[in-house]
């Protein structure tokens, strides 16, 4: 058996870096509890070489040269997430230890991934892009790695049967026991798991009882236990609380990009994709006493603008974005999230950002020899984005014919592409050699023409420059429907309408050069004559 544990040090520190890397080399420290009782909880090997110790109050900590940030239980539970993505992609028995450490069950791993050295190097490096610096331990049973892990830097590698010589130098830190044991301990003069080991057994469980045996095999590497693998669901969230609220788009657009490269990592590690995010903002409740101003992002000269209106008052914004396809791209994400932003802004400065991402499988990227060539998805998603931010997103999509015999019957629908079927490969080209048909061109809103009529057939047209003689026509062609409506509404507008009743004919007129063809109706209810649209 062989066993790799992953231990991220000072992990309330680490959870805090992942999500700004501009912290990394420099002294931080995490700060828990609510004004005025805020102390220092956490602090990384920096901020304690400039003075830092817990339980300082906010005000001392602030004389020294460090960073202070705000614990986050939702970034410490992110860290953790990550923690066991980047553990899975190696194996499938992986158990929780602790929120900073977890071990994994490597044997029978090296045709994969080479040497146990091999390996760690491998977590190391997955574990780097993820945002956190860890150790890696590699040992015979679970709890001897988990030590090596805590106790050495870097890649440790224990052969087997050298347990107990490798861990003995390590302090009884390392054993995370309760306080009054490690001060017994260290009245003793048991300051490492070496003095430990020599302990005698019974003289330990006589003072002790069984916590003092096991404390004793710890020491010497000896516990034999199996790993209790953990099911972690597929939950895949990032957050941010951010120090002062963020009421621009750039600053917004800087901390939406992290996030989306640690979601876009996570994933990668687990081998899926997104179709869906979901952005949640946190809005800051006590912008104004009596009113909340309603921030809106502008693009002006290059430069995002503020203008306010008076709304009322919320405190959480929350945005989905659904995506046609499954796709793992950070920067199509950040740029589709700010065109959604610019469209709809919040409505107020933001004080935390939560992004959410739906996982799926991936979209096999293998097309058919003979099928014709589809915009990129991507690229596709984005163009519709930009075109949805100019004319609305009611006008932009693909057009559904409805169930119904109402002219212009249709309505906008989310465009998406779908993969043809190979099968439909022979189809098209058996298409391509049918014989053409004609085409009507429809005119959106229809035109309003003047005709004359003799003994009730149209004989002359003049609409703007379509104007003429009939030269032959076919009609009419009389249909109704939606009577059950109350009226029909307007020519031209954007309303489904009601009941309708028209007269259609297909005419040609005829000029010095060539023959046009037209649809032509007139409304029985009004009288009303007007071109409906040019057949090509």
């Amino acid at each position: 058996m062989s066993f790799a544990a992953i231990y991220v040090p000072d992990f309330l520190v680490a959870a805090v870096v992942r999500l700004e890397p501009s912290l990394r080399g420099k002294a931080v420290a995490v700060l828990e509890g609510k004004p005025p009782a805020v102390t220092v909880v956490a602090m990384n090997e920096r901020a304690a070489e400039a003075g830092i110790e817990p339980g300082m109050t906010k005000l001392q900590a602030a004389a020294y040269p460090v960073e202070l940030r705000q614990r986050s239980p939702a970034q410490e539970a992110a860290a953790h997430a990550a923690l066991l993505d980047c553990a899975q992609v190696f194996s499938p028995r992986v158990e929780e230890t602790a929120a900073d450490t977890v071990v994994l069950d490597i044997a029978g791993l090296e045709r994969l991934f080479g040497p146990p050295a091999k390996l760690a190097q491998g977590l190391a490096r997955r574990a780097s892009e993820l945002g956190l610096e860890i150790n890696v331990a590699v040992a015979a049973n679970p709890d001897a790695a988990t030590l090596a892990a805590r106790g050495f830097a870097g890649v440790t590698i224990i052969p087997p049967g050298r347990q107990a010589e490798r861990l003995g130098a390590l302090p009884v830190d390392v054993l995370q026991v309760a306080p009054e044991i490690l001060e017994t301990l260290d009245r003793w003069g048991v300051h490492n798991l070496r003095a430990l080991a020599a302990l005698p057994e019974v003289a330990m469980v006589e003072r002790l009882g069984q916590e003092g045996l096991r404390l004793e095999k710890l020491a010497r590497g000896a516990v034999e236990r199996p790993l209790v693998p953990a099911e972690p669901p597929l939950e895949f969230e990032e957050t941010m609380e951010l120090e002062y609220p963020v009421a621009l788009l750039e600053p917004l657009a800087f901390v939406l990009g992290r996030l989306l490269e640690q979601l876009c990592a996570r994933l990668e590690a687990r081998a899926l994709a997104t179709n869906e995010l979901r952005l949640a903002l946190d809005l800051d409740a006590a912008y104004s006493a009596d009113e909340v101003s309603r921030f809106e992002f502008h693009v002006s000269r290059g430069e995002d603008q503020l203008e306010t209106r008076n709304v009322k008052r919320e405190t959480l914004f929350e945005r989905t974005l659904r995506l046609p396809l499954p796709m793992l791209d950070a920067r199509l994400f950040l740029k589709l999230l700010q065109l959604e932003l610019r469209a709809h802004p919040p409505g107020a400065p933001v004080v935390k950002v939560t992004l959410a991402a739906e996982p799926v499988e991936p979209r096999p990227g293998q097309g058919g020899l003979f099928l014709p060539a589809t915009p990129a998805p991507d690229r596709l998603e984005l163009t519709l984005a930009r075109l949805a931010g100019i004319v609305g997103e009611q006008r932009i999509g693909a057009a559904e014919v409805l169930d119904t015999h109402r002219p212009d019957g249709f309505q906008m629908k989310r465009f998406a592409l779908s993969a043809p079927h190979p099968s439909s490969a022979n189809a098209g080209l058996k298409a391509c050699s049918t014989l053409p048909t004609m085409a009507l061109r429809r005119f959106r809103p229809p035109l309003a023409a003047t005709v004359g009529v003799c003994e009730g057939e149209p004989v002359r047209i003049a609409a703007g420059e379509i104007r003429g003689e009939v030269a032959s026509l076919s009609g009419p062609w009389r249909n109704s429907g939606e009577w059950w409506k109350e009226k029909t509404p307007p020519i031209g507008s954007d309303a489904h309408g009601s009941n309708w009743t028209r007269e259609e004919w297909d005419i040609a007129l005829s000029n010095s050069k060539s023959i046009a063809f037209y649809r032509i109706y007139r409304e029985l209810a009004s009288g009303a004559w007007f071109v409906e649209g040019t057949y090509d």
